[in-house]
């Protein structure tokens, strides 16, 4: 099997090296794996701040730089959520049609491919750490993952996992929410990573980018002892 690899704009810029162990994952389970260097941002943030033209341009795009019959995955749940959501209204007509019958059904999060897809759990990582996890929004009610992360953090040797006082509620991020209402943002991922704290756990681990660089972010600022770490960092640990 191929598959083309999505990876994220804030991925590429800011975590390289999750979307290298994202490879690394998907060619221990047997895929081998194609990405296309032309690929960009999937449009969500010009989206969620009403610039719709833009989004539709990306969304073009999208469609251009993942054509063929490859299936497609992507280590964030919020991108590809939102494309397999949102695709179909920004573009509307011909391109709409397109979509939803040649791209959306190719579509999936690394997670729900190598648990549900590929029946892949196991991939032999060690990480003897206690940690805790993070249900993104996004994940959890754009996507609908929740129990695949954990399927496979509960597979990694040495690993306790400890579940957060409201481990599905908001961090704070939001992509453009953070900086539109950076109050709300600050009290909502200072009691994240206060419920983080209360598990005993060394690090968060999510699905999301974007909420770890958010928690992280914060814990640092704080000089809290927490990390976060994602999920495809964790699955290559101890290889």
């Amino acid at each position: 099997m191929i598959v083309d690899l999505f990876i994220p704009c804030y991925i590429d810029h800011l975590y390289p090296n999750t979307a290298f162990n994202v490879v690394k994952l998907l060619e221990k389970a047997g895929v081998k794996v194609n990405y296309n260097t032309n690929q960009t941002c999937c449009g969500q943030p010009s989206f969620n701040s009403g610039y719709w033209d833009i989004t539709r341009d990306l969304a073009e795009k999208f469609l251009n730089d993942f054509a063929g019959s490859n299936l497609i995955v992507g280590p964030s749940a919020s991108c590809v959520g939102f494309i397999k959501n949102y695709y179909a209204e920004v573009l509307k007509g011909d391109k709409a049609k397109e979509f939803e019958q040649s791209l959306k059904p190719r579509l999936f999060e690394l997670s729900d491919f190598l648990v549900n897809h590929l029946k892949v759990v196991d991939f032999g990582a060690i990480f003897p750490h206690k940690v805790t996890y993070h249900d993104a929004c996004s994940a959890l009610r754009e996507y609908g993952i929740k129990e695949e992360p954990r399927q496979l953090l509960s597979h990694v040797q040495g690993l306790q996992l400890v579940e957060m006082h409201d481990n599905d509620v908001c961090c704070g991020f939001g992509g453009t929410f953070s900086v539109k209402h950076k109050h709300i943002s600050s009290a909502m991922v200072e009691q994240k990573v206060e419920y983080a704290l209360d598990t005993g756990a060394e690090y968060v681990i999510s699905t999301e980018s974007s909420c770890l660089l958010n928690i992280e972010s914060y814990a640092k600022k704080q000089k809290q002892p927490i990390k976060s770490i994602h999920l495809a960092d964790v699955l290559v640990s101890g290889w």
